[in-house]
């Protein structure tokens, strides 16, 4: 059975909150690709918000379910980082990370307001975001001598890959990018020309 090659995510950056007894919880939602990216989005609300008790968080990428991270941030166990990931589950949405900021206002919660809070924020920001359909897409580098350039070309105007660069001289290079689903047999097909070598980058 293939792989699904298509998921949902969120277009752009969205924000939700909720507040329980003085205490507010400020959630904000990322489309990402990489945990690097995640580390920054992480770091600068935390430096934003840097008089918040807590800065709670869960992130998942990919079509893996198990490629995911949930963080309490100091919240008893269970009670942030696993009810963020749940909406980010319930919502079948992935390529996401959602913090949630607390202030605390004075009054213990305990473990069942809690969960509601971290729940409540982070489903207020995704009901606050605009989700979209993406594809799983294979990216490769194809070189070749410039004397097979027409036989390239129409592959390219037939299948339809995205042309993320290009460079043609006597030697030519271009770097290409195509749902997975499409890929083996566009790849095959490039393969089957003199000359041309083919490379996967990475999919994504």
């Amino acid at each position: 059975m293939e792989q699904p090659d298509v998921y949902k995510t969120i277009l752009n950056p969205s924000e939700g909150s909720y507040k329980e007894k003085g205490s507010k919880f400020l959630a904000f939602a990322f489309p990402v690709m990489d945990e690097e990216v995640i580390k920054q989005h992480i770091q600068e609300l935390r430096q934003k918000y840097y008089d918040a008790r807590h800065h709670c968080y869960a992130w998942q990428i990919g079509l893996d379910e198990n490629h995911y991270r949930a963080n309490d941030d100091g919240e008893p166990s269970g009670t942030a980082g696993k009810p963020i990931h749940g909406q980010i589950r319930s919502h079948d949405v992935t390529n996401i990370l959602i913090v949630v900021v607390r202030y605390f206002g004075g009054t213990k919660l305990g473990t069942s307001g809690l969960i509601t809070a971290y729940k409540s924020a982070s489903t207020d920001a995704l009901a606050n975001a605009i989700l979209v359909d993406r594809t799983v897409d294979d990216h490769f580098n194809l070189n070749f001598s410039y004397a097979v350039m027409n036989d390239i070309m129409k592959i390219i105007k037939e299948e339809e890959p995205n042309i993320i660069s290009q460079k043609f001289d006597m030697s030519c290079s271009m770097q290409l990018s195509v749902r997975a689903s499409k890929s083996k047999s566009l790849i095959s097909r490039f393969e089957n020309i003199e000359s041309v070598e083919v490379g996967l980058l990475f999919t994504r």
